[in-house]
């Protein structure tokens, strides 16, 4: 099984939502129309709650979780996640990228259109302001994207939900 409940608490998932087989869904976890959860994934609602917007993609191998008491994690509308990152008690805002196995904590969030690079380390509280490419260990500013990165980032969100379009459809 997939989707599963913690207590009372069971995930609210749209119809057309693609979860691929491996991936766990677990108790305040809200999905919205035409996501993807990948291979792998853990989306872990028990301490509080996880909300996913609209054609947003997770990728194969992330975790996302909260800090029970403080920190819900909020991902937006045409969010992509990359490969194995760690979504922790956090704000990721529509159209933000995150890059693959990237590490995102406590109250920080990533604003529309902003890029934390592949490998990043987000600390609590630090904001990736909206056009800004942030990368490192812990992550810093880098320097602002351009109108093409920006178009990439959000062609890769659309490519994505199609791609799980095509999975939904066993074709």
């Amino acid at each position: 099984m997939t989707v599963h409940p913690f207590g009372s608490d069971m995930p609210q998932i749209a119809d057309d939502v693609f979860i691929a087989p491996g991936a766990h869904v677990i108790g305040k976890v809200s999905i919205g129309a035409g996501s993807s959860i990948w291979f792998n994934c853990v989306l872990r609602g028990d301490v509080g709650r996880i909300k996913v917007g609209e054609r947003t993609n997770i990728q194969d191998g992330t975790i996302v979780h909260v800090t029970g008491g403080r920190f819900d994690t909020h991902i937006g509308d045409d969010v992509l996640i990359g490969h194995g990152c760690i979504i922790h008690g956090c704000r990721l805002e529509n159209h933000a990228f995150v890059g693959m196995g990237a590490i995102v904590l406590d109250g920080a969030v990533v604003e529309p259109d902003a890029m934390l690079a592949a490998g990043a380390l987000l600390t609590p509280g630090k904001v990736v302001k909206g056009g800004e490419l942030w990368a490192g260990r812990p992550a810093k500013f880098l320097r602002s994207l351009t109108a093409a990165e920006t178009a990439g980032n959000r062609a890769g969100a659309a490519g994505y939900a199609r791609l799980a379009e095509v999975y939904r459809a066993g074709e």
